[in-house]
């Protein structure tokens, strides 16, 4: 019975993928299966009846065994990391769980070891800490299983902070939820390539990342989880808008110089908490800078409220901006906060400030000095803690001089002071604009419009726009309306805007000419929209080379302004 026993007990554990190996208490192995065997390079012949410190030479052995530690306190240890020397003396990685072993009165018979060769596993560990990409891996439930230095590096957690959570805790990427790569790989079973997006690390810093997400199979071809890597690409943003001078604050979208130095400056007005004056043509983005400002401000997790000036009577502007009592007026049925307690905490902005009358001027400036300020029909003052924006279209100082504005309120307003271009000086912002607004209408409106053609953007850029940026949104608004195809061209523009432009040169199409003074005339706007960019101007025109456009400026006389 005995025999048979220990032949079947030798069938069990030969069967297991796992190493594994008895002692008794005297540290004599008594049972070694061929994994074990494999593993060591020992046979079960040579090993049965040596001590385990004689086979496996541990860096552990002796003072440190884990069978002993085990057996002392009563508890198995599981998951240790110890080195060990197979036959050859060729030093292994293995990962260790331990237990002792006891007879039916509880008394110990000897110890159990199960072991797993880790080489494969650290080689692919050390791989991965030595790619400067960040890499990670989930599972089928979004947990993350793996975490490499670089990941490390960039995300500023740990893999100990890492694993075990969900990528989206860890992240909190602008792509999170359905449009989630890591998602989108695991339910087409395709990768998903070079997408650019942004990710949150630990110190709450977000910064622009390249990634690539491929999903994982098992030797079934069932997926058990995705990989990604991604790589940090704040540099190359950076180095980016230098070279084309192109920023971007919410949808301000610029490269114009003068644009440039407003917003280079704006994190230092949205730290300050003083007031700040917007002066600028209708149509100039006022509202966006004010915006610009409180996002970037301590109060962005607080309300911005806006309200125009100009577009509301006097007798009610009161009444929206510090709110009324019930019975302040007839129609005053119950109590209604204002503008200024709806700010609370945030932004006020005031649209306009130059269409207010003196009677309102008075209260303003009192509120801006002190800010407190009663409700129409109450004598109860109000403390408010609103920081204050204010814009106008109008030349304040000199309507101060006229008397037609209070020069106590324009100074109070007037701590930090901006004035916004019109968009007919700053022309070489269109092109940007309009791409811009192709891509806001293609996703309000459903559409596909790719661009548009060289002939139109010459009209658009030959135009003074008296609205500013607002007229050419509402220009290319117009042109989703009557454009059906791929590209945007002068046949989709307003009627009245085409008049207007005229031609400021010959029309390639109206005039007869030679070949030669028509491509001459195709290279210099070609050369102008793309600020003499050699580069640009050969992909725009279908020009091979870039020795060939240069020959041919040369031989055109073209004045150069700037090149690639």
């Amino acid at each position: 019975m005995v025999n048979t026993f220990d032949s079947q007990c030798l069938d069990i554990m030969d069967s297991l993928a796992d190493a594994l190996f008895i002692v008794d208490k005297f540290w004599k192995i008594t049972h070694f299966n061929k994994a074990a065997e494999q593993i060591s390079g020992w046979k079960r012949e040579e090993v049965i009846g040596k001590e385990c410190s004689e086979i496996f030479s541990s860096n552990i052995c002796k003072s440190g065994c884990v069978l002993a530690k085990c057996i002392e306190n009563s508890e198995p240890i599981i998951n240790k990391l110890v080195f060990i020397k197979n036959k050859n003396n060729k030093s292994i990685p293995i990962s260790i769980s331990a237990s002792a072993l006891k007879d039916a009165m509880g008394n110990v018979m000897g110890g159990i070891e199960i072991f797993r060769d880790m080489t494969n596993q650290l080689q692919m560990e050390l791989i991965l800490d030595s790619i400067t990409d960040g890499v990670f891996t989930v599972d089928k439930d979004w947990k993350i299983t793996s975490f490499n230095t670089a990941a490390e590096n960039i995300t500023g957690y740990k893999a100990d902070d890492a694993l075990g959570q969900t990528c989206s805790d860890i992240f909190k990427s602008s792509i999170c939820g359905e449009n989630c790569a890591v998602g989108i790989c695991i339910k087409t079973h395709c990768p998903v390539l070079n997408r650019s997006i942004t990710i949150q690390k630990k110190d709450g810093k977000r910064i622009p990342v390249k990634i690539n997400a491929s999903p994982l199979f098992d030797s079934n071809g069932e997926i058990f989880g995705a990989v990604e890597t991604f790589r940090d690409i704040s540099e190359i943003t950076s180095l980016r808008k230098q070279v084309t001078q192109r920023f971007s604050f919410a949808d301000i979208v610029t490269k114009s110089k003068n644009m440039i130095k407003i917003l280079e400056i704006l994190p230092d007005i949205s730290r300050s908490d003083s007031n700040v004056l917007i002066l600028g043509e209708s149509g100039t983005g006022k509202e966006l800078i004010a915006r610009a400002i409180h996002g970037l401000s301590k109060r962005h997790r607080d309300p911005f409220i806006a309200i125009n000036c100009g577009a509301i009577p006097d007798t009610l502007l009161e009444s929206e901006l510090f709110g009324y009592k019930a019975g302040a007026f007839t129609d005053a049925k119950k109590d209604r906060e204002g503008k200024v307690a709806a700010a609370e905490n945030g932004t006020l902005f005031l649209d306009e400030i130059g269409d207010i009358s003196h009677s309102l001027q008075v209260k303003l400036l009192r509120f801006l000095q002190e800010r407190v300020y009663e409700p129409l029909g109450s004598n109860k003052t109000i403390k408010a803690n609103v920081r204050v924006i204010a814009a106008t279209n109008k030349d304040l100082k000199d309507i101060v001089t006229k008397g037609e504005f209070r020069e106590d309120l324009f100074y109070r307003l007037n701590v930090a002071n901006i004035l916004l271009p019109p968009l007919r000086e700053r022309k070489d912002d269109i092109p940007l604009l309009v791409e811009h607004f192709i891509k806001k209408f293609n996703t309000i409106k459903e559409k596909a419009i790719e661009g548009i053609t060289p002939e139109a953007m010459d009209i658009l850029l030959r135009y003074d726009y008296p609205g500013n940026i607002r007229e050419l949104e509402n220009i290319i608004e117009y042109t989703f309306i009557v454009c059906h195809h791929d590209l945007i061209t002068p046949r989709h523009l307003p009627e009245n805007l085409v008049q207007k432009t005229g031609n400021n040169e010959l029309n390639i199409c109206d005039e007869p000419m030679t070949i030669q003074q028509a491509e001459k005339i195709l290279i210099k706007r070609s050369l102008q929209r793309n600020n003499g960019k050699i580069m640009a101007t050969c992909r725009e025109l279908g020009i091979k080379s870039k020795d060939t456009l240069r020959k041919k400026i040369r031989e055109y006389e073209i004045e150069m302004t700037e090149e690639e």
